[in-house]
Formats: C-alpha cells, sequence, structure tokens
C-alpha cells in the first residue's frame, strides 16, 4: 500500500541520517588534521593563537597563502590585495581651518574674482516659518499677490537693477543666477525635501524643493536643487507656475579649481491686471475670492519667461615660494592665480491677450448719487494687432573674463589679495518691428561690451577687514560706465563678544539697458536715447551678533533716474532725487519668549520718481521650548507686517515692470500670520494661518501693490527632511 512504503522510506531516512551525523565530523577532523601545519595544529585555542601571533609565527591554520610573499626582512606581503589610495583632505586655499573643520557647509562664487562667500546649510527652525521667499530679506517685499509672483523690494536700496533683461526683475527672489547657484562640501552625503502647500484644491499653493548633493571626494563635489513654486490662484485668473532648476560641480583642489553650472528658469503667469476697483476688497463682500472682478481676467493676458543658462570658472595657483610639508595649503604662501569664467545666458519672454474691456461696476456717479458702470480697456494703444497681442523679446549674453590674483604675502595678510581683469560681454537683442513683416523674422541687434576690473582686499588679523574695487568700460556698448567702492569693517571684543562697525561707499555712472531706450510692442513703443545716471551711495552699520542687534544708515544720491511714469512709459528725471533709509534689527528674548523686530524708516526727495513708504516694520513674537528635551522643539506665535501709506507703484504685466501710479495710495494695514513650527530630529513640520486678522482689525485694503490685494486667510502646512548618508 502507498502508505507503508512511505513509512518504509521515512524510515530509512531516519537511519540515513544517524549515520551521516557520526561520520561528517570524523571526515572533517581527518582534512584539518592533514592540511594544518605541525605548530597549529597542536593546540588550536585561542589563547595560544595570540601567543604566536605576538611570536611573529603563522597563525593560518590553513597553511601558507601561495600567493603571498616574504620581503628582506621576512615579513609576508599580500600580493592580491591593491594598495589602498589614502584620500587627500580639503587642501584649498579658499578656506580656513574652522571652515574645514564643519562637517557641511555650502558657498557661492564671484564670476569677476577668485574669490568664494561662505555661509551654513539651512536647516534650523529660524525663519521656516517664512514660506514666502520675498518676505524673507529685511522688511520684506511688496508683492502682487501669492506665491510665485512678481514683487518689488520695500528697501530701495535692496531693489534690482541688473542690466541684464530687466523684465525678469520683478521675480528676482526665485531666479537662480551664477551668483546664487550654491555648491556645497559634506562629509556626507545629503538630500533635503520640502513640501508646503496651502488652500483648497482648486486653490491650492504649493511649495516643493529638493536638494541632493555629495562630495566624491573632500575636494570633489555635485548637486542638484530643483524647485518649484507654483499657485492656482486665489483670485480669477492669477494662476503662477515658477520652477527653477540648478546643476552644480566643484573641484577646489590645492592649486586648481573649478566651478561649473547649469541653470533652467522657467515661469507661466496668468495677469488679472488687478482689481477693477477698490471698492471690491474694503467694502464688498463676495462668498469667495475668485469672484472679486479683475481688469484683465477676460482678456486671458499670460506672461511666459524661459531661461537657460551655463557657466564655468576655473583658477590656477602657482606659488612663489617652495611648499613644504607643513603647508597644508597655499593660502599662507606669496602665490599668483589666474583663471577665467564664461558664462552662457539667454532669455526670453513672450506676453499675449485679447482686446477685451473690463467693466467697473462703481465707475463714477450719476446727479442722483447712484453708482453708474464704465466699461474701460486696460491698455490705451494697440499699435499692431486691434484684436490680440503677442510681444515676443529674446536677450542673449556670452560673457568672457580673465583675470589674475595675486596673494603678496598671505592670503588673510594686511594686503592679502589684489585682482585685476579683462571682460567681454557680447549681447544679442531681438523683437518684432515693422521691417519684420517683409522679412517675416524678428531683428536682431548685437552688442559688445568690454571693460578692465580690479580690487584690493587685505585683513589685520581679526580686527580690520577692507578693501576697494574699481570697474571701468573704455570703448564698445556701454562705453563710459563707471563703478567705484570701497568698504571697511572694524571689530572690537568684549568678553570675547564681537562688536562690528561697517562703513561702505559706492559710485557708480550706468546706462540705461536697452529695453528702455528701444521697445516696440502692441501696447508700448519707444526709441528714446536716455543718459546715463550717476549714483553716490554712503552706508554705515553697526552690529553686536551675540545680542541680535544691528542698525544702519544708508545716504543715496541718484542723478538722472531712469523710472516708468503713471502711464508706464519710460522716463528719466533732469535733475537728483536723494534717499535716505535708517534701519534697525533687535530681538529680545525673555525665557522662551522672542520678540523679534525689523524696522525701516526712509525718505525720498521725490516720491513721483522714487516713492518709498515712510515707515515699514516686519515684527514676530514667538514662544520657543523643547516638548522633549534635543528631539523636538515647537515655536508657535504671530508674524506681523506693515508700512504706512503711500503712493505704491503700480504694475505693469505688458512690460513686466512696477511703475510710479498717482492715483491711489496703499497702506496702514497690518498683515498678520499665526504659526507653529516644529523641529524633530531632522524633520521640520509648519502650520500656518495666513493672514489671520482678516475681517478682524485693519482697515480692510489689504494691498501692498496698487490694485493688487494681497491674499486672504488660509491655512498651510508642510514638512522639511533631511537625509544624510
Amino acid at each position: 500500500m502507498p502508505n507503508v512504503e512511505f513509512f518504509d522510506y521515512l524510515c530509512g531516512g531516519i537511519r540515513m541520517f544517524e549515520s551521516l551525523k557520526r561520520i561528517i565530523p570524523a571526515v572533517l577532523a581527518g582534512l584539518l588534521a592533514v592540511s594544518a601545519p605541525p605548530a597549529a595544529h597542536a593546540q588550536l585555542d585561542a589563547a595560544a593563537l595570540l601567543r604566536a601571533q605576538q611570536r611573529g609565527e603563522n597563525t593560518n591554520l590553513y597553511g601558507t597563502n601561495p600567493f603571498e610573499t616574504q620581503d628582506e626582512e621576512g615579513e609576508l606581503q599580500d600580493t592580491t590585495k591593491k594598495e589602498r589610495r589614502i584620500r587627500k583632505p580639503l587642501e584649498s586655499y579658499f578656506f580656513n581651518d574652522s571652515i574645514r573643520a564643519l562637517p557641511n557647509f555650502v558657498y557661492h562664487v564671484d564670476r569677476e574674482y577668485n574669490r568664494v562667500k561662505i555661509g551654513p546649510i539651512d536647516t534650523a527652525l529660524t525663519d521656516f516659518r517664512i514660506d514666502y521667499p520675498f518676505y524673507e530679506k529685511g522688511v520684506g517685499d511688496a508683492p502682487i499677490g501669492g506665491l510665485g509672483q512678481a514683487s518689488i523690494p520695500l528697501d530701495y536700496f535692496e531693489r534690482p537693477a541688473s542690466f541684464d533683461f530687466g523684465f525678469a526683475d520683478p521675480y528676482h527672489v526665485y531666479l537662480y543666477r551664477m551668483e546664487n547657484v550654491p555648491f556645497y562640501n559634506l562629509k556626507k552625503p545629503m538630500i533635503r525635501f520640502t513640501y508646503l502647500e496651502s488652500g483648497q484644491k482648486r486653490y491650492r499653493e504649493e511649495n516643493f524643493h529638493v536638494m541632493v548633493a555629495q562630495n566624491i571626494s573632500p575636494s570633489t563635489g555635485f548637486n542638484v536643487n530643483y524647485k518649484s513654486r507654483s499657485t492656482r490662484g486665489k483670485y480669477d485668473w492669477s494662476r503662477t507656475k515658477n520652477h527653477n532648476l540648478a546643476v552644480g560641480f566643484n573641484h577646489t583642489g590645492k592649486r586648481y579649481s573649478v566651478h561649473a553650472g547649469y541653470i533652467n528658469n522657467h515661469i507661466e503667469r496668468q495677469e488679472n491686471g488687478g482689481v477693477v476697483g477698490e471698492w471690491a476688497i474694503v467694502d464688498t463682500t463676495f462668498d469667495m475670492a475668485t469672484g472679486v472682478p479683475m481688469r484683465l481676467s477676460e482678456a486671458q493676458a499670460k506672461n511666459v519667461y524661459r531661461n537657460n543658462a551655463f557657466f564655468i570658472e576655473q583658477s590656477y595657483g602657482i606659488p612663489l615660494a617652495p611648499v613644504t610639508e607643513r603647508d597644508f595649503s597655499i593660502a599662507g604662501l606669496p602665490a599668483v592665480f589666474i583663471g577665467h569664467s564664461f558664462e552662457y545666458n539667454a532669455w526670453s519672454r513672450v506676453y499675449t491677450d485679447y482686446n477685451v474691456p473690463y467693466v467697473n461696476e462703481r465707475g463714477h456717479k450719476d446727479d442722483a448719487g447712484n453708482f453708474v458702470p464704465d466699461t474701460i480697456s486696460y491698455y490705451k494703444n494697440w499699435f499692431i494687432n486691434p484684436l490680440e497681442t503677442r510681444d515676443s523679446t529674446y536677450e542673449r549674453v556670452i560673457s568672457n573674463r580673465f583675470f589674475v590674483q595675486a596673494q603678496p604675502w598671505d592670503r588673510n595678510g594686511v594686503v592679502g589679495t589684489i585682482d585685476g581683469g579683462i571682460g567681454i560681454d557680447v549681447h544679442t537683442y531681438s523683437q518684432f518691428s515693422l521691417g519684420d513683416y517683409l522679412t517675416g523674422k524678428s531683428t536682431k541687434e548685437n552688442k559688445t561690451s568690454i571693460f578692465a576690473y580690479g580690487s584690493v582686499e587685505g585683513k589685520i588679523r581679526r580686527y580690520v577687514d577692507w578693501g576697494a574695487d574699481f570697474k571701468f568700460y573704455p570703448s564698445g556698448y556701454r562705453s563710459g560706465d563707471l563703478s567705484l567702492g570701497a568698504h571697511i569693517a572694524l571689530t572690537g571684543y568684549i568678553r570675547q563678544r564681537p562688536l562690528i562697525l561697517q562703513g561702505s561707499f559706492l559710485q557708480e555712472r550706468r546706462s540705461p539697458t536697452y529695453w528702455q531706450e528701444h521697445l516696440y510692442s502692441n501696447h508700448f513703443i519707444w526709441s528714446t536715447p536716455l543718459d546715463k545716471e550717476d549714483e553716490t551711495r554712503f552706508e554705515v552699520k553697526f552690529s553686536v551678533p551675540s545680542m541680535a542687534f544691528e542698525a544702519g544708515f544708508t545716504e543715496g544720491v541718484i542723478s538722472r533716474k531712469i523710472y516708468y511714469d503713471n502711464d508706464s512709459n519710460v522716463a528719466q528725471k533732469n535733475g537728483s532725487v536723494s534717499l535716505t533709509s535708517v534701519y534697525a534689527r533687535k530681538d529680545f528674548r525673555f525665557g522662551g519668549f522672542h520678540l523679534d523686530n525689523r524696522v525701516l524708516l526712509q525718505w525720498s526727495t521725490d516720491q513721483e520718481v522714487v516713492p518709498v513708504p515712510l515707515l515699514s516694520a516686519y515684527l514676530s513674537y514667538y514662544y520657543e521650548f523643547w516638548v522633549v528635551r534635543d528631539v523636538l522643539r515647537l515655536q508657535a506665535g504671530l508674524d506681523g507686517r506693515y508700512n504706512t501709506r503711500y503712493y505704491a507703484p503700480g504694475y505693469n504685466p505688458a512690460i513686466s515692470q512696477f511703475y510710479n501710479q498717482r492715483e491711489v495710495e496703499v497702506g496702514n494695514y497690518p498683515y498678520v500670520d499665526l504659526f507653529v513650527t516644529a523641529k524633530w530630529k531632522r524633520m521640520r513640520i509648519f502650520l500656518k494661518y495666513q493672514h489671520v486678522n482678516m475681517g478682524l482689525f485693519g482697515n480692510g485694503e489689504y494691498f501692498a501693490v496698487a490694485r493688487y490685494p494681497l491674499n486672504p486667510g488660509m491655512f498651510k502646512m508642510g514638512i522639511s527632511w533631511g537625509f544624510y548618508d
């Protein structure tokens, strides 16, 4: 029967297993006795092996390796193992010993000089609650809306004045440029992931950032940074997509260094033109913010920006004294550095709209005092096409800089470095013109600018840091432009706590940009030569870092200031305008309570040319404490922003510029956020209710830019998580 046969097979298997249990140990013992050398099989306990190793005897239980050879002294060498290469430490002259000791740090390169600017990697809880980039610095910017959208700094001296492609200036806080592409030096690979979101799905703001960085060796690394800041819009026709990518490679050797990067900036923005009237925000209640009537929503105005850039900067150090084993780097030796910087940077912008007027339901009042609607066209002129617009502008700059840096004695000496260089910028501009109707192609115009520049810097121990620089365009495009600058920092110490007094001077003569002199579009046309601007600026600042205190004074005089007037046309002042600003920051701390204060006072001698608010302030009051010691730390409090009433700039989508409107005043409204942030080990957590005071207090005019309302109340949340190794 099958069951009996199975039982017989099972019994036989058990008997065979019992036999193998007796045979296998005997076989193994015999093999060990045959193969083991006499010195080993005599005694196999651990104590005997240790004594044999101390006497230098062979303790290999399995005999001598036939691939091992003996050197002249009789020691065995393993020829099968490849000698391990010793990794060189970070020997670059850019970094001192205190910087090398850091577990990780980030830095940025200077496009013209053989220098880097070093800073910490932001993983702290401080200011993590500030999710809008245009609020991060000083008292912040005046934005036209929410995340990813245009803004202008409230501090005049912080406003961008880039010569290249000024159409992108309103998005300066989002853009990657050669100067702000990060490079990292890490002991371990790092990945950082940040995701913040707010509002309902159909109106959601999303802030996504991922950073991947790794050092192949102590001196060589690469990184990828990608940021996506977008909003579907609380108001009608305000969807924005803002994508920014930076890829970097860096090598900082003992003599040779190279930094290379690729940049891609892409912005898509639906332009609603602002509200049809302030009444739609101040004294009218809509069920949803999307019901607020906007001036360009029916016209479907839109801006699309594209930017691609590549750069590489190289330098090589030639020591002028012998390099000994004691010289960890050449930073302390006389040396000469030669280098080259190259950048390709191309920008394009396309603006589109349809000729659809908007209706202001409270356009004017009749004799009986009743409101009468007005039908208004946002743009006065339609030069090319009376039905729709498609304006395209393009700009490309190819830059080359050749520089030499002399290090007379020590990089941190009284005269640390003396720099000099020459540069060549080749500009290409393209836009539609009437002649293009015949050729079918956009006209391109090329311009070349040649310039020389130089600087000198030095230190006197840890007490004095000074420098001076110049830049001059002798011929070609921008001929006659000149920049002279100088700075000094004096540091004293009380109980090893620094007190820093800084001063700086700047004198500039600069040409108008190409687009300020030449523009041909459907709504605006100008071709007018403008004079050069002259600006003189003095700045004094005193700070005590240990007390979180800083105070500064800046005075500027600008002659022949170029600006955009009330009709958004380019204009130039025939004369001078003076700007004065006083800035103070003091963070008080009482136990776990923090009272952080930033205040800015500004005066302009001509508000029609340079409008600024008298007072701007950012106040942050919160309580910070350990929930679980060294594990979970929490912040909870309020952020508030405020500026006095003034004729704030307007924003014109067709030229992507802020202009000096003189129709409505903006200000005297506090904008308050309630927040809770926490750090749990390597994770930061973010909770906020933005504009918590909406409808509770304030004059209801929550505008920072004329006719562009700030976002109404919304809840936000998110995380930032860092991964190492």
